[in-house]
């Protein structure tokens, strides 16, 4: 499986010439879903999910289906009939030739007076696991894992627990576009050093094979 880094929380993963993009959001790239198969929204924050983005990938192929949580796919269902599907904790499917489950429940808490909204997680071919806004731990082995690198919800204490609950074998960081060139190598370090995993970092649009 080739793994491809979009902006900020975006990824897309490529196998036997079919592609599933992950949160194509307001940061990522406007192409990020060009030649979709497979889209997954893991919640509704903008920096996740991008209208505009889905509908182009959503038009772009005909054959593309989006599955996400209910309050994005009253959104989109509509104007796609058919072809957006409604998951949650637990809920497990095929598309495209992909095997993905679903796990989490609750985005994390930014704030106590703010309300926490819905937000799940998708492990990939029982592999690959990207948990949205979240430190959701999936009951099931982890190879590759997307790390919430940096958020306003979040400090880097939990990120590397994170890391060490989950015990993947190799880390790469998502929901980066806020941290600074000076911060990185500080993250890098410490969770590099502390999470107990090969720990990478991708620059928008490069690849890697899994």
């Amino acid at each position: 499986m080739r793994l491809t880094k979009k902006t900020h929380a975006c990824v897309r993963l490529e196998k036997d010439g079919r592609t599933l993009v992950i949160d194509p959001g307001t940061f990522t790239e406007q192409d990020a879903t060009r030649g979709a198969d497979v889209l997954l929204v893991t919640h509704e924050h903008p920096d996740h999910f991008d209208e505009d983005r889905l509908r182009a990938g959503l038009e772009a192929n005909p054959g593309a289906e989006l599955w996400t949580l209910r309050s994005v796919a009253e959104r989109m269902s509509a104007a796609f009939p058919g072809r957006v599907h409604t998951v949650g904790h637990g809920d497990t499917f095929s598309a495209a030739g992909f095997d993905i489950r679903v796990y989490g429940e609750l985005h994390a808490v930014i704030h106590p007076d703010i309300p926490r909204i819905t937000n799940v997680g998708y492990l990939v071919d029982g592999s690959v696991f990207h948990p949205g806004d979240a430190l959701t731990v999936p009951d099931h082995p982890v190879d590759t894992l997307l790390l919430p690198v940096q958020a306003p919800w979040s400090k880097i204490s939990e990120v590397i627990e994170y890391v060490r609950e989950v015990k993947p074998v190799r880390a790469f960081d998502i929901h980066d576009a806020l941290l600074t060139d000076l911060a990185r190598p500080i993250y890098d370090t410490q969770i590099g050093s502390l999470g107990g995993a090969d720990h990478g970092r991708l620059a928008p649009g490069a690849s890697t094979e899994l």
